[in-house]
């Protein structure tokens, strides 16, 4: 499918399950990785992800448009058009679209990252696992308010 094919499939979307036309541009983006779609606020434009045409077909990739033509004509109402907003899940729902698109075989999308910190009370022994760094001196032990010391994902290893 091509980026005229698209465009015209995004317009017939538009008006049968919004009634509204959409007048701004779409287009697929092979870069993108961790997503089905993106709206942009500023030039009101719509990028879909060519992978997912390819790997779950039109019936899916139909939710991916209709969830960013959400976006836009909330938007474009002045409405709330964020993921958060009422509005934005009432719409969804009602058209049909989908909340989150599919992973990509083979993406990594939002990788989980292992436990890199542990936390551990001086006091009671008890641990806590994060994955960011933190600074033990802001925290005490939810168990007994004891002081933490932390320990590096290398430390982690030899405990």
């Amino acid at each position: 499918m091509k980026d005229e094919q698209l465009q015209a499939w995004v317009e017939e979307i538009s008006l049968r399950s919004f009634g509204l036309p959409f007048r701004h541009e779409a287009r697929f983006n092979r870069r993108l990785r961790s997503t089905g779609g993106r709206y942009f606020m500023k030039s009101h434009h719509i990028e879909i992800n060519p992978a997912q045409l390819e790997t779950f077909g039109m019936e899916e990739v139909e939710k991916i448009i209709k969830h960013e033509l959400c976006h836009y004509h909330l938007h474009i109402m002045g409405k709330g058009y964020r993921h958060r907003d009422p509005d934005f899940k009432a719409l969804l729902k009602q058209v049909g679209g989908s909340r989150y698109c599919q992973s990509l075989p083979g993406s990594q999308g939002r990788k989980q990252l292992p436990y890199r910190y542990m936390l551990k009370c001086t006091s009671c022994g008890m641990e806590y696992l994060r994955k960011r760094r933190v600074d033990p001196k802001r925290y005490r032990c939810g168990k007994c308010s004891g002081n933490l010391q932390l320990y590096g994902y290398e430390q982690q290893k030899n405990l």
